[in-house]
């Protein structure tokens, strides 16, 4: 970490006074991503040690930047390490804010106008940014070609229907992947392909999106990006909802591009099963193979876009040996109880302020538990926190030093934790735990990031945070 710390101080000429590794930003990648601060000022580190995969970031966050988009600034770079830093753009994911805008399939409609913000930037990408992008920078490959595809489709073939046990006929579907690939590319691909476009590679500031992780971008076709969005699998939209943005994409794409509904359409769902089958082997590979099992929970979402598809969408060209493999994962025991894992627990936390109203129960149970923080040491009372939140490392770090809030974490620990193992053994699927203190800034904040922390480790329970008062402050 010293030469993120170097860099740091090299932009802002202040040293990095602490560096605080960020939880689940790990994601499928071995890249390490920390918060540095220091003096007031925060960036995001990266050390990276695929040095083609920085080069390719870096060129297109300053092409992107160029151009106006929405992208973090760099600040700083250190190839030879394998570094470098960038804006820090909060902890608020479209993903997370989602989970905190939803009651099942019933989505808020704030979480829909931000899906809208976000679609509706995307053709400026793929557009406006593709035109004049320095393709040669890409990596592997410049343009999502007949090697790119065969990569995801044996990928998919090797680390998920191998690992998972699903019979398939090898030959037979060779010569469908070769059918698929051929039809994928019939598709006009002359355009910017962001590659990963999902909800947690969206960042929400302000109300507004934020892009990253666009280094896998190359040229291709506009259906893929749209379709990685819409069938991004914990995101589990509602098919009306993806219809409704999808829509609304294409009449952003209107205002950019001649466009040809039905000739969009005529390729769109293909580019969605090739998507899906993408993830369902990154699943296999990072679950079944490197034994990282929360990868796994995302599997049963996948199903479930593959059952909905099977029942609504028929593709322009057949593909039998592959629908017989899906009929086979979906009527997979194994997969199964992969299934029935996801749908399981969701545990709401939140952070608030006693001088205000508490959280509202949205679940129709009633509540669960409400702690009450205000008997721990007060960040909030010393001036050097006073413009500082629970996130923040320094105050993170403050409250680490204190032994009564080891013990009173301890405590809800203890509590929490046999509650969670009885809703689990009992199948229920709510339950909501919320943090109180005076400000609700510091001390619920602190106490609820941690929890959310140690739940996230257990399989099978969805975790969704919210803190009040920070989302009123736009934080």
């Amino acid at each position: 970490m010293e030469v993120l710390k170097r860099l740091f101080e090299q932009h802002y000429l202040l040293p990095a006074e602490h560096v605080q590794p960020l939880q689940g930003q790990l994601g499928g990648s071995g890249r390490a991503i920390v918060r540095l601060a220091g003096g007031g000022f925060k960036a995001i580190g990266i050390l990276n040690p695929v040095r083609e995969e920085n080069v390719a970031f870096l060129e297109f966050s300053k092409h992107f930047l160029r151009q106006g988009l929405p992208v973090p600034a760099i600040y700083a770079e250190d190839l030879g390490q394998g570094a470098y830093i960038e804006e820090d753009l909060g902890d608020t994911t479209l993903f997370e804010f989602l989970g905190a805008h939803r009651t099942g399939d019933t989505i808020a409609q704030l979480a829909i106008e931000a899906y809208r913000k976000v679609v509706a930037v995307l053709p400026r990408f793929q557009v406006e940014a593709g035109r004049d992008l320095n393709y040669k920078a890409c990596y592997p490959r410049a343009s999502f070609d007949r090697q790119s595809i065969a990569w995801d489709l044996n990928y998919f073939k090797y680390y998920f229907l191998r690992l998972a046990g699903v019979p398939f006929n090898e030959q037979a579907l060779e010569d469908d992947f070769g059918r698929l690939t051929k039809f994928l590319l019939s598709a006009d691909h002359d355009y910017f392909l962001y590659r990963d476009f999902q909800s947690r590679n969206v960042m929400l500031r302000d109300g507004q999106p934020v892009f990253l992780d666009y280094q896998g971008g190359r040229k291709g076709a506009l259906q893929y990006d749209i379709a990685s969005l819409l069938y991004d699998g914990k995101a589990d939209l509602p098919p009306q909802l993806r219809q409704e943005l999808l829509d609304h994409y294409l009449d952003c794409l209107a205002g950019y591009i001649k466009l040809d509904r039905a000739a969009f359409m005529e390729h769109y769902y293909a580019y969605v099963y090739v998507r899906i089958l993408q993830a369902l082997g990154a699943y296999g590979f990072r679950g079944f193979y490197e034994r990282k099992a929360h990868f796994l929970q995302s599997v049963p979402y996948a199903l479930k876009n593959l059952r909905w598809l099977a029942h609504h969408v028929k593709l322009p060209i057949a593909l039998p040996a592959l629908m017989e493999a899906f009929q086979g994962m979906l009527a997979s025991e194994k997969l199964q109880g992969l299934a029935s894992s996801a749908d399981g627990l969701k545990v709401r936390i939140f952070s608030f302020s006693f001088h205000r109203q508490m959280p509202a129960d949205e679940s129709g149970n009633g509540g669960g538990f409400v702690f009450d923080a205000r008997s721990l040491p007060n960040p909030g009372r010393e001036d050097r926190f006073k413009s500082q939140t629970g996130k923040d490392a320094a105050v993170i770090d403050y409250l680490k030093q204190q032994e009564s809030v080891h013990q009173y974490f301890a405590s809800v620990l203890s509590l929490v934790d046999a509650s969670v193992n009885s809703y689990e053994q009992r199948g229920f699927k709510n339950l909501m735990v919320s943090f109180g203190c005076t400000g609700g800034l510091h001390r619920s904040v602190y106490l609820a990031e941690q929890l959310a922390n140690h739940l996230r480790s257990r399989n099978g329970v969805e975790v969704v945070i919210r803190h009040i008062e920070l989302e009123k402050m736009g934080k």
